[in-house]
């Protein structure tokens, strides 16, 4: 199944439920282990003596598999924060430190990602399907910077400001309580983005485009 961020360049995606993870395999490569001596430090962690909770584990750690080299069909695991926490908890000495950081680290962009991209999905879903395919390893300002780009032809202002000047509870989207008008005009704004994405990349090119459009074909 299509996860909803691809791997970065250490193993960390998202799933399809939007929850930041990372490949066993890549942890291995990282910390210069053999990846069956991390299977083994994870079989230990999640047998029943370990002491962690059926939860924690289903939660935690999901058995997977890879296609090696010569094609076996092998197992790998693929972990949330938590559970690489408690898989690098042992290693120890100055590289592994360095790395343990590096990866807390990608786990925080991760989760801001995804939480641009949910909540830019809830509004302009064409679009951030769009980004999802342009860019390998996106970021949280390619999915903001292009919907708060919209509501700020439309609105005149962005979403987070307008959820501010009307009350509206964070994270919350805002379409409820925009006009017929303006959720017209913000629909034509984001197909015609969507297709400017491909043929005009820079981005304030882009904004002039679709500003002018907007003023001579959609501003009432």
């Amino acid at each position: 199944m299509k996860n909803l961020i691809p791997e970065d360049d250490y193993g960390v995606f998202a799933d399809q439920k939007g929850v930041a993870r990372v490949d066993s395999l890549f942890v291995a490569a990282t910390f210069e282990k053999g990846h069956r001596h991390v299977l083994r430090d994870i079989t230990r962690i999640i047998e029943p003596r370990s002491g962690l909770s059926e939860n924690f584990i289903h939660d935690n750690f999901i058995l997977s598999t890879y296609k090696d080299a010569r094609g076996r069909k092998l197992p790998r695991y693929l972990l949330t924060r938590d559970g690489f926490t408690m898989l690098v908890m042992g290693y120890t000495g100055p590289k592994a430190m360095h790395f343990k950081e590096l990866y807390i680290q990608r786990f925080n962009e991760m989760e801001q990602c995804v939480r641009s991209l949910l909540s830019a999905r809830q509004e302009f879903p064409m679009l951030t399907d769009m980004i999802c395919r342009l860019h390998e390893n996106p970021k949280p300002y390619h999915f903001s910077n292009e919907c708060d780009m919209l509501n700020r032809i439309v609105l005149g202002m962005s979403a987070k400001q307008f959820r501010l000047a009307n009350g509206i509870e964070k994270g919350q989207s805002i379409r409820p309580y925009l006009t017929a008008q303006q959720i017209h005009a913000l629909d034509r704004l984001q197909h015609l983005d969507y297709g400017l994405l491909y043929s005009c990349p820079d981005f304030q090119q882009r904004k002039q485009m679709l500003m002018t459009y907007y003023k001579t074909e959609l501003e009432g």
